[in-house]
Order: C-alpha cells, then structure tokens, then sequence
C-alpha cells in the first residue's frame, strides 16, 4: 500500500509542475519578442489579464470537466458543440472585460483604441476566438498525455503485482518438488546406513531454515544463497557411492551486496545428481558458482551423463520448466541459459546480470 500511495504523490507533484512550467511559457515567452525597450512593463501585462482569465477558464473548463464527461465517453458531437459555445461567450467577455477594466483604469487604454472602431472589436473578438481554440486544444494534449502516463503506470503496476503472483505460485510449487527429493534420499539412507541418514536430517534442518525465513523474500544475498547450495551438495554427497567424483568452486564476495533470487540454482544441482550418476560406472559432478566484477553471478553445472528411461523419469523436467519460468519473471532479458550435451557429458551454463536487473528495477520503482 506504501508504494502505490509514493506514487500517486510523486505523480501529483509532477503534474502541478508541468501546468506551471506551461503557464510560465505561454505567458512569459511574448516579452521574449518584444523590443528591448519593452521587455516587461505593467500596463500591457494588466491589460491582459482579461484574455489570461479568459485562457485558464477554457483550459481548465476542459482539463476538468469536458474532456472527463464527454469526450473519454466518446460524446465527441457534445464535447465540440460545449467548447463552440463557451469559447465564443468567453471571447465576447475577454473583449469587454477589457474595455471595463480600461474604463476604470484610464491610463491602461491604448493610445491606438479608438480607431476603425467598425473594426477592432471584432478583429479583437476573432482573435480571442482563435486563441481559445488554441487553449482548447493544448488542453486535450495535456490531458491526453496525463491519461497516457497513468494508464501505462497502472498497467506496470498491474503486469508487477502479477509477475510477483506467479513467482509466489512458482515457489510454492519449487518447495515441495525440492523436499520430496530429499525425503526420498533420507529414506534410502534409513534403510543402509542410519548414521549417514541422521546426517542428512540435520543437513535438511538448515536447508528447511533457509526455505523458511529465505525463501520468502524476492531477494537474499549471494552469500546466504551459496551457504544453502553448499548444504545442499553436502546432503547429497553422503549418498554418493565412491566411483562418484564431485567437485565444487564458490568463488563470491562475502562482503558484497549483490542479490539473487531464492532457490534459483537449486533445480540445476537437482538435474545433475539426478542425471549424473551411475550405480556401477565411473561418475562425476562438477558444480562452480562465481560472481564477477561487473555484478554478472555465473553458475555452471558438468556432470556425466546418463539419461533416466522413460520408466524412471518422474517429476523429470519439472523443476527446470520452472527454473525457465522463473528467470522469465525476474530476469527479463538480464540472463544468458544454455545446455549442451556432447560426448556423454551434460553441461548447463546460467549467467545472470544482477547489476543491470536492480537497475531497470530500480528504475521502475521510481517510474
């Protein structure tokens, strides 16, 4: 509730500033391209104060009322007979507003008022009738645009609060696809090794802790992130036989403030313990995390390949789906993912731009 209210505010405050820096250009650009003599004088800015009445009455009698009743209602015929109407009354006004205001302050009257007196007053009126229409029309584009601004505001704010549902609903599908796996494990430990397997429960337990108070965030840092794939691997290798060789490579700032989200990692370490271990032939799983200067964090995955029969291939493909459906949501095009198997050997290689993502989130936070 406390970002939508900021926005709403900072929107409010940015319109009032554009109405002002409008009004100050259309009344103050004239003296611009008056003669040095004339820059700026007070009888010729109090003897318009008829039309900058005149000028706001029709702008704003639109900005708030016409354009909002009719014309977003598509009473186009209506919107344009009201302004004929208004505008016409208003430029008869503005005329004789003046000649009171100049009949009250004598010295206001110009020294040309009084000639072609046939002329003048409705050349003057004409003139007020175009100006207005002018108001008139800078009103619908400065409506138009407000309109524009706030309609895409709320669509951001819509495809966000979306985004942020579909995330959820992934991670809630991740947790329990990622402990049936490891229940799975720490069963077939009970059954041959019962001290290994009480291992496993206290390396389940920290994991459990960081899915309980981590995981509920959008972000964690890359050190709590590291800490729980390192619990991860350690739970699984108690259950590796020794023709398996797994080697890992953290390299990462244990100071920095780089971000990534919960649990991305885990369905590609998932895949590899799952597709790269044989039963009797020699295995091997190598997993690297690294964090680069440039805030790019680079996850590489290698193991030895031996894909499941069809038989076996239960819950296979769904935490990768997800993975994808994930980078989807919170790395939109800040994220490199790729897979290659060549010569029994299956590599998974995911890039993601921490940097540039908290950027553009940044940015559209502020947006």
């Amino acid at each position: 509730m406390d970002q939508p209210f900021k926005q709403k505010k900072r929107g409010s405050w940015n319109n009032i500033f554009v109405h002002l820096l409008l009004w100050g250009v259309i009344f103050i650009l004239p003296y611009f391209f008056m003669d040095s003599e004339r820059v700026f004088t007070w009888k010729p800015f109090m003897r318009s104060i008829p039309e900058i009445l005149g000028f706001l009455l029709i702008f704003y009698l639109n900005f708030f009322v016409l354009i909002d009743s009719l014309l977003h209602k598509g009473r186009t015929k209506e919107f344009i007979f009201y302004n004929l109407l208004f505008i016409v009354a208003i430029a008869f006004l503005m005329h004789y507003s003046r000649g009171l205001l100049e009949y009250l302050i004598p010295e206001l009257k110009p020294r040309w008022r009084g000639r072609h007196p046939n002329f003048f007053p409705w050349f003057l009126i004409v003139r007020n009738s175009t100006s207005l229409f002018l108001m008139m029309g800078l009103s619908v584009a400065l409506k138009m645009t407000v309109r524009w601004f706030e309609v895409d505001n709320e669509r951001k704010e819509l495809a966000k609060a979306k985004s942020e549902a579909e995330l959820q609903n992934l991670k809630n599908q991740i947790n329990p696809h990622f402990l049936l796996n490891t229940l799975n494990n720490i069963y077939a430990l009970i059954e041959f090794n019962p001290p290994k397997a009480q291992q496993a429960v206290m390396d389940l337990s920290k994991l459990l802790r960081h899915l309980l108070y981590d995981n509920n965030q959008s972000f964690v840092s890359l050190r709590q992130e590291a800490d729980f794939m390192r619990n991860y691997i350690e739970l699984m290798r108690i259950r590796l036989a020794d023709n398996v060789k797994l080697v890992t490579d953290f390299s990462y700032s244990e100071t920095g403030n780089t971000k990534i989200s919960p649990l991305i990692f885990i369905s590609l370490m998932e895949n590899a313990f799952k597709h790269g271990i044989s039963g009797d032939k020699p295995s091997f799983i190598d997993i690297s995390l690294k964090e680069h200067p440039d805030g790019k964090v680079e996850f590489v995955s290698r193991n030895s390949y031996f894909p499941k029969s069809d038989y076996d291939k239960s819950g296979s493909g769904i935490g990768l789906e997800l993975v994808k459906k994930r980078l989807e949501l919170l790395y939109p095009n800040n994220y490199l993912w790729h897979t290659t198997i060549e010569d029994d050997v299956y590599s998974t290689v995911l890039v993601i731009d921490t940097k540039k993502q908290q950027d553009d989130t940044e940015l559209l936070d502020r947006g």
